[in-house]
C-alpha cells in the first residue's frame, strides 16, 4: 500500500437519485473504520478515463450511526466532478478520504437553549446529518431549521425532514423542531419569501419562529454560499453574537459550501 492509498478507501456506489433537474443524492458504502461527527465533510474522488482523480468535498447527509454514506450535490454544467460522476452506475467505485473534516459540529458550542440551522441550497446537507443524530435533540429545547432556495422545486429532502420526529429514537422530542422554508424567486404556499438576511433584519424570521435570536439562548449554525454567511454573521455580530473559536466559545458556527 502506497502513502497515497493510505489516505483514502475505495467504496462502491449504491445509488444516485435525481431530486430535481440540477440536484441529486448520492449513496456509497462505508468503510468500517470511517468515523465522523454529524456536520463534518469528506472528500470524494472519481477516477477519470486517463487514471487521474477529481476530488470534491461533500458534507455527509447520513447520520454517524448509519452503515452507508449519503451526500447531496448540485449538477455543475461542464463541472469536472459531476461530469465524471454522471458516467458512473450502481456498483462502480469511488474514492473517499479516510478522515472526515470540518468544524460545523455541536461541540463548537457551550450552553445554549435554542439551535438555529440556517442553510442555502445544498448547504442543508450537514444539518440533515445533525438532525438524524441523537445529540442535538438532547442538548437543545427548540430547533429551527431554516432552508432557503431560489425555487420551490429545489426544496429537497422534504420526506426526511417531515419524518424526523416520527423516528422511534426521537419520538419523545416531538414538537422540538420547526422547519421554516424560504423561497427567494417565487411565492410558494407555506414558505417565506426573501433572503435570510432581510428576514432577520425585518424581524420576520423571528416572528414566524416565535423565538428571538439572542446571545444568551441562541446558538446558530450557518452553511451555504459565502456571501450569505458573511452577511448573516455581520447581522448577528450587531446582536453581540460571535463566531465560536476553540479559544473563545461563541454563538455562531459556519461552513462555506463552495
Amino acid at each position: 500500500m502506497t502513502a497515497s492509498e493510505e489516505k483514502f478507501t475505495r467504496q462502491t456506489l449504491l445509488d444516485v437519485q435525481p431530486l430535481t433537474s440540477s440536484l441529486f443524492s448520492l449513496r456509497i458504502t462505508r468503510d468500517q473504520g470511517f468515523r465522523f461527527r454529524a456536520g463534518q465533510f469528506a472528500r470524494l474522488g472519481v477516477t477519470r478515463a486517463d487514471g487521474s482523480v477529481v476530488w470534491r468535498a461533500y458534507s455527509m447527509v447520513s447520520a454517524p450511526h448509519d452503515d452507508y454514506l449519503d451526500f447531496f450535490s448540485i449538477v455543475v454544467p461542464g463541472g469536472e466532478f459531476t461530469s465524471e460522476l454522471s458516467r458512473l452506475r450502481q456498483g462502480d467505485s469511488l474514492l473517499i478520504d479516510r478522515q472526515a473534516f470540518g468544524f460545523l459540529t455541536l461541540d463548537r458550542f457551550v450552553g445554549g437553549r435554542d439551535l438555529w440551522l440556517l442553510a442555502t441550497g445544498t448547504g442543508i446537507a450537514p444539518f440533515l446529518s445533525i438532525l438524524q443524530d441523537f445529540e442535538v435533540w438532547e442538548r437543545f429545547e427548540r430547533i429551527k431549521l431554516v432552508y432557503s432556495v431560489r425555487e420551490a422545486r429545489e426544496l429537497a429532502y422534504q420526506p426526511l425532514i417531515a419524518g424526523l420526529e416520527q423516528r422511534d429514537y426521537l419520538a419523545e422530542y416531538a414538537g422540538a423542531l420547526q422547519f421554516i422554508p424560504i423561497v427567494t424567486r417565487e411565492q410558494h404556499p407555506g414558505a417565506l419569501n426573501g433572503r435570510i438576511t432581510r428576514l432577520i433584519e425585518n424581524g420576520e424570521l423571528e416572528r414566524v419562529a416565535g423565538l428571538a435570536l439572542t446571545p444568551e439562548h441562541s446558538r446558530v449554525m450557518i452553511c451555504g454560499n459565502p456571501q450569505m454567511i458573511d452577511d448573516t454573521r455581520a447581522l448577528l455580530k450587531q446582536r453581540d453574537m460571535h463566531l465560536s473559536l476553540s479559544r473563545r466559545p461563541g454563538q455562531v458556527a459556519v461552513e462555506n459550501y463552495w
